[in-house]
This record gives structure tokens, sequence and C-alpha cells, in this order.
């Protein structure tokens, strides 16, 4: 298998999708704790993702499904695990690229315009993935944990430091 630097990968081509495919994604345990470093997570026990490949209007595609994980994050004030339980559905909508005779790529920054489908492909396990991260608290914090600013020391005058660094009077 070549290795793609993505954490988990399970590319399609969409010549094999034909009027639409389904793929129940069961990552191994190394596969898991790889997605999971690429994560930041303490562990990533269960994580499986239904999905749904098919035709969507003219020219587009849709990957849909279902991602369920049994994580653990880190608490960012505590540094004590955290549990999470991700059970979410999502639709992406899909483009095939377009090839112009310019060299330049038009790059739009719209919400709902589509993810662009390069050299005839997809891959359904960066999807899964992407799913669960945008599905994890960023800032993961324990119920009840405060962040407590430390007090401010008193202002220290440069010179009261040297004063520390002279040897004694004594004699």
């Amino acid at each position: 298998m070549i290795e793609s630097g993505l954490p988990y990968s399970v590319p399609v081509r969409l010549n094999q999708a034909g009027a639409g495919l389904d793929r129940r994604l069961e990552p191994d345990a190394a596969e898991r704790a790889k997605i999971a470093k690429s994560l930041d997570l303490a562990s990533l026990d269960v994580f499986e993702a239904d999905m749904r490949l098919e035709p969507h209007g003219n020219v587009g595609w849709r990957v849909s499904g279902r991602v369920r994980a049994d994580a653990v994050q880190t608490c960012g004030l505590t540094l004590e695990p955290l549990p999470v339980h991700i059970d979410a559905k999502f639709s992406i909508p899909l483009a095939e690229a377009v090839e112009t005779e310019s060299d330049e790529i038009d790059v739009t920054l719209d919400d709902d315009a589509p993810d662009l489908i390069e050299d005839g492909q997809i891959d359904l396990g960066q999807y899964a993935v992407e799913q669960l991260a945008l599905k994890l608290d960023p800032f993961p914090r324990k119920p009840g944990a405060e962040f407590v600013q430390p007090e401010e020391p008193a202002e220290i005058s440069p010179f009261a430091v040297l004063k520390q660094l002279r040897p004694s009077d004594e004699g």
C-alpha cells in the first residue's frame, strides 16, 4: 500500500461508483492510532463511517453518511482525559474539476460551493476523518473546569534584580 500522508485513505474512482455505491469504513487499531495522532486525541477506540457516493445534479456528486466514534480528548485546563462520543450525519456536494485553457485556477470562498474532485477519484477515508475532526471540540474542557488567572507578581525593578546579584558587603 502506498503511504499517502493522510491518516486514513480509502480512494474510490468515480467510474467505479456507477449509479452510486455504499461503503462501511472501519479502520483497524493501527489506522485508528494514526487518526488519533493526527487529530491530537488521547485515543480513538471506535471509529465507523457509513458512506454513500452517488451522482447529484447534472455534473456533480454527493458523498453523504454518518460517522460514529468513541474517542478520548485531553482537557485543555486540567490535562485529564475527556471521553467523547460522536454520532453525526453529513452530506457534502462534489463537482468534477473542469479543465480550462489557462493555467489559472478560480477559487471561491462560498460555503455552499462543492468540493472539487481531482483526477476522477475521491477519498472516502479522508472525508470520514474530516467529518470526525469537525465534530470534535477544538478546546475540550471537562465540566466544571475553570481557568483561574494566576496573581500577577509585584513589579520588579531591574535594579532590584541586580542588587540581588551583588555580593554582600559582610567582611
